[in-house]
């Protein structure tokens, strides 16, 4: 072959020679648009070439090789050239379906069969002929109606890519601008350059200047890769590996506004139907989180925890920040990976609070054995040494009156000792239900009066209830029943003799009965005041010596919470104690 090559040819055979390198470095970043994208530079790179050769030769045999090279890369370009607008709007699905690919690529296949066996039917070409009338040797040709169908083709593949990238810029962010008017103006090129060889204005005789408006639209695109990061943030770098994860993720520029971000985060942040994402400042998404955007600010990596409301609930997010910067053209992002942390931070506070709380019971259990071991073994020894001794004659009759009262309040501090433990160690069995029911309020306190009234009468002190009749409460009337014996019991134990017990039961306003149990007994002391209803074994002598069981209030406590009820206490020293059971009055 000879050539004699001319200006126009070596640009083309340049720029060609650079295409080549420039695809084959590009298809190499991975990606579906990036690869379509230089396979298109290939096409292009075949085209042109191809022409700077045919440019460079004189001889009409050599020229018609050289064409049959150029529409392996003319045939493929405007499908390369869709199918990267395709991947580039997130298309993929259209091409991937194979009847849909293979009807986009018999055209490609029949041209170039037809421009390599036209000279047995010329639809492609009438006529090939060398023209002089230029400033080198130029190929004129006359076209065939194969050569119109292909052009019809060729720019409605153009039509269809250049309507793609329209769409895109349309809908796409204001941030994104820069980025997308690189490929809207390199969309347009080749339709000036091919439209005006058509329409026969040709700057040069027959030099067809397509070849030369692909290489500048790959240039503009390239612009976009390398300038305006075009396939680093969108949609290309983040891929649907993004979109298919559970974790959120943000990518901010320097000024901490997003840029990008996947569908998951939508499920960690509040924000208006009608608000943008992209462009934001991140501080409006995340308001109050100082430390969190002082390490931002700092360049700090690392994670850190969150704590953010969203729709009225408490989540908690751990933050992944991790830096990147690019020192080629002087920029960095940030990349925010959040993963939502809720569920395992409420199970380790739940686990926590169960430790806690086997924790309370393991002492509590412990405090018991120590009661029963000491002050319930001690009263049941001394009751076997005195029958043992009325068994031996060992002692009279008078000595066994004298000795029966303490033998008596024994007996009884033993019996209230063992029901509170029998009592609250059954409701701490599992599966252990409390049986609500609707009762009457007067005539448990009624009962309850009788119950201590013996011992009342041997302290001379006087109980006045104040409970009208009919009053009902919805509760488990056995647990209630406790309660109250347990607080008339301290009531009593506190008293002098002469003393006064008044009880009392008023409806409130909140749907519950308010009953108070009101004493002028020797009263609580400050201190002791404080540690009462907290799990701690607190046990006093009353004013007649009696001893007390030291878990009665712990029960009390635990069996109110249990009924959806509430006990306080209020009290002076030396000015008696007053107690007060809310109890719900409805289901």
């Amino acid at each position: 072959m000879e050539f004699s090559f001319n200006i126009y040819a070596i640009v083309l055979l340049a720029c060609g020679c650079t295409t080549i390198v420039l695809s084959n470095y590009i298809y190499r970043r991975g990606g579906e648009a990036v690869k379509w994208f230089s396979m298109m530079m290939l096409s292009n790179a075949i085209w042109s070439t191809a022409y700077g050769f045919e440019l460079a030769s004189s001889t009409l045999s050599q020229i018609k090789f050289l064409i049959n090279i150029e529409y392996i890369g003319i045939a493929t370009l405007p499908l390369n050239w869709f199918l990267f607008c395709l991947s580039f709007c997130d298309k993929e699905c259209w091409y991937k379906k194979r009847l849909n690919l293979a009807l986009i690529l018999i055209a490609p296949i029949v041209t170039i069969l037809m421009v390599w066996t036209n000279s047995y039917h010329h639809l492609h070409y009438k006529h090939i002929e060398i023209a002089t009338d230029g400033p080198f040797p130029m190929v004129a040709i006359t076209p065939g109606i194969w050569y119109r169908i292909f052009t019809i083709y060729f720019y409605l593949l153009l039509a269809c890519g250049c309507y793609l990238i329209l769409m895109k810029f349309r809908t796409s962010d204001p941030i994104y601008k820069k980025q997308n008017y690189s490929i809207v103006i390199a969309a347009f090129i080749p339709w000036l350059a091919n439209m005006s060889y058509l329409l026969g204005l040709r700057p040069f005789a027959h030099l067809d200047i397509t070849p030369f408006a692909f290489v500048l639209t790959s240039f503009f695109i390239l612009i976009g890769i390398y300038r305006f990061k075009l396939f680093d943030i969108i949609p290309i770098a983040r891929e649907k590996v993004l979109e298919l994860m559970q974790d959120g993720f943000f990518v901010l520029d320097q000024q901490n506004r997003i840029i990008d971000y996947n569908k998951s985060i939508q499920r960690y942040i509040s924000i208006a139907k009608d608000q943008k994402i992209i462009g934001t400042q991140l501080e409006k998404i995340f308001p109050n989180q100082p430390y969190f955007f002082e390490r931002i600010k700092n360049h700090q990596s690392g994670k850190i925890e969150l704590d953010v409301t969203l729709e009225n609930k408490i989540l908690y997010l751990e933050a992944d920040i991790l830096f990147l910067v690019d020192n080629k053209i002087n920029n960095d992002f940030t990349i925010i990976k959040l993963q939502d942390l809720t569920n395992f931070k409420r199970e380790a506070i739940r686990t926590k609070e169960q430790a806690n709380e086997l924790e309370k019971l393991n002492q509590l259990k412990d405090r018991i054995f120590s009661i029963i071991a000491h002050d319930l073994r001690g009263p049941l020894v001394n009751l076997s040494e005195v029958l043992k001794m009325i068994a031996n004659d060992q002692i009279t009759r008078e000595e066994f009156k004298s000795i029966s009262p303490t033998l008596s309040k024994d007996i009884i501090y033993t019996t209230d000792l063992l029901e509170n433990i029998l009592h609250w160690s059954r409701s701490q069995l599992k599966g252990f239900g409390i049986k609500k029911e609707f009762f009457n309020l007067r005539n448990l306190i009624i009962n309850e009066i009788n119950y201590h009234l013996p011992a009342a009468t041997t302290k001379k002190i006087k109980i006045i209830h104040d409970v009208f009749p009919g009053e009902m409460v919805y509760a488990d009337i056995l647990m209630i029943q406790i309660v109250m014996r347990n607080i008339l019991n301290n009531a009593i134990k506190f008293c002098h003799e002469n003393c006064e017990i008044h009880i009392t039961a008023v409806y409130q306003r909140n749907g519950t009965m308010l009953v108070c149990i009101q004493d002028n007994g020797v009263g609580i002391p400050a201190h002791v005041l404080e540690r009462l209803f907290k799990n701690e074994n607190i046990t006093t002598r009353g004013t007649f010596n009696e001893k007390g069981t030291g878990i009665g209030l712990m029960v009390c406590k635990d069996f109110m919470i249990r009924n959806d009820g509430d006990i306080t206490v209020s009290s002076q020293e030396g000015q008696g104690a007053k107690f007060c059971l809310s109890l719900p009055t409805s289901k």
